[in-house]
């Protein structure tokens, strides 16, 4: 997998996921829309640590900085 995710891209994805889990461990969000926020948060996170966004793939994104060739 080449990586295909910045650095800016990662950090806001794991602050959005650490929100999220605050909310739902302090019973702001519950229910089944919290078990969904949660499972995509899981997935924001797993996707921050590898660095590879497998929807950015078919659409070509990428939000790497571009590396100049000498």
């Amino acid at each position: 997998m080449k990586k295909n995710m910045g650095s800016a891209d990662r950090i806001i994805r794991l602050i959005i996921a650490a929100l999220v889990a605050v909310l739902y461990f302090t019973n702001i969000i519950s229910g089944t829309l919290g078990i969904v926020l949660i499972i995509l948060s899981g997935i924001f996170v797993l996707t921050s640590l590898i660095s590879f966004c497998p929807l950015y793939k078919p659409f070509g994104l990428s939000t790497c900085a571009i590396k100049e060739k000498k």
